[in-house]
């Protein structure tokens, strides 16, 4: 279950009434028929309301639900993700008939961390041509066409809402099928330098409606998907690493599973958290001359509301162990079903005999002492997310439980000193 945002109107207009009253029909459906049938309806009026840019009507829709039926607002949420990730073109036929064409905007996540910066903004024509060329030979099925967009995006430089994302896949979509480039952006944000950070290329795959998309959706490789998938991620990852990591000058970099756009960004989401632990200890022992058993972690769950006592992200400060002063700090994010309690696994039963979900805390915790961090302060009271007046940064608890700023000692060499 994903949140929504936190702005809301008591009253609905008539487009964000239809949409949750078309999600609530389908939970409540009683065969799959009916269930298809109100799914159409449901995609043709977000396709209305997407492609003339009517992000606050869906908005409204999903807060509404968020607050009143939590079935119903996940139906709403996987239809507006699905509808403004995808599209159809159709066009004439050689028989005189039609022909319908599908297109999935697809990311392809990359993890990246260093102590310098690490790049984005406009891939150079030969890298596009050479991502290209190995993206398609390694992951895509026979005759599937596609456009990656001339950006290297950072999160804050991707497409911000629904709206955006639907604009961005058509797009891609029509280059790809007519065999077109799209220019590079001139107007890319600027993102604030982290020590880990996720990067994106954003792909369009078109083809025609009911063929696969990706080599392991073949019908010769469908019941080995899974060994497919994955020998067809480690081409890509050996083929594609030289060239994303020119991208990425100083940077230890991971390429994740291409995967429809959504679903790659939160899991990418989930795996820069990691990666976060063990590139600040590891800034940390070499900008500070420490050991990583030199150093302490204070953990602490934050919320966004004041009363629902809900925590929405645990932030890890840093300090050495003699000291109480926090030198950094990086923040583990909760997403989707996540809770302090840990996610729970899906089909598991009373009785189930698997194991229970490692909680957040517990996750944390085993990251820090693989990076080599044994000292550890649990803080158990509950914070309100707080952040500097002045530069925006979070605040962190230090060892006694007050929300104090990260600050380098002043004779720590200069360097990257933001907070993932």
């Amino acid at each position: 279950m994903r949140r929504p945002s936190k702005d809301s109107s008591n009253k609905l207009s008539a487009e964000s009434q239809r949409l949750s009253s078309i999600a609530q029909a389908i939970v409540q459906s009683a065969s799959r028929v009916e269930e298809r049938t109100w799914e159409r309806q449901l995609d043709a009026q977000l396709q209305k309301l997407l492609k003339t840019n009517h992000q606050e009507s869906i908005d409204a829709a999903l807060n509404a639900l968020f607050k009143d039926d939590l079935a119903a607002y996940d139906v709403l949420m996987d239809g507006v993700e699905a509808v403004s990730e995808s599209s159809t073109m159709v066009e004439p036929g050689n028989d005189g008939g039609e022909v319908t064409w599908q297109a999935l905007l697809v990311a392809a996540p990359i993890l990246a961390w260093t102590r310098f910066s690490i790049g984005s903004g406009t891939i150079p024509a030969e890298l596009l041509t050479t991502l290209s060329a190995h993206f398609s030979g390694h992951l895509l099925a026979e005759g599937v066409q596609m456009s990656m967009a001339p950006t290297l995006y950072a999160i804050d430089q991707l497409p911000r809402t629904h709206a955006e994302t639907y604009s961005l896949t058509h797009k891609l979509a029509q280059a790809a099928h007519k065999g077109t480039a799209i220019k590079p952006s001139t107007r890319i944000p600027e993102t604030a330098p982290f020590l880990a950070d996720t990067r994106y290329l954003l792909i369009a795959l078109v083809a025609p409606v009911g063929a696969p998309l990706f080599r392991w959706q073949e019908a010769q490789h469908q019941i080995n998907f899974s060994a497919v998938r994955a020998s067809a991620l480690d081409a890509w990852r050996e083929q594609g690493m030289a060239n994303v990591a020119r991208l990425l000058p100083g940077c230890g970099v991971e390429l994740l599973l291409p995967e429809a756009y959504y679903v790659a960004c939160r899991e990418a989401d989930k795996l820069i958290r990691p990666v976060s632990i063990r590139a600040a200890v590891h800034y940390l022992t070499n900008t500070l001359d420490v050991e990583a058993s030199d150093l302490r972690a204070v953990i602490a769950g934050f919320g966004e509301e004041p009363t629902d006592g809900q925590i929405d992200e645990y932030r890890v400060g840093f300090t050495l162990r003699q000291s109480a002063e926090v030198v950094y700090g990086i923040v583990w994010p909760l997403y989707g079903q996540e809770d302090e309690e840990g996610t729970p696994i899906e089909g598991a039963g009373v009785d189930s005999l698997l194991p229970a979900p490692l909680t957040p805390i517990n996750e944390i915790i085993a990251h820090l002492n693989e990076a080599g961090v044994t000292h550890i302060k649990r803080i158990n009271e509950r914070y309100v997310a707080e952040y500097c007046d002045d530069c925006g940064a979070p605040l962190f608890a230090d060892p006694t439980g007050d929300l104090v700023h990260a600050e380098m000692p002043e004779d720590a060499p200069a360097g990257t000193e933001h907070f993932h």
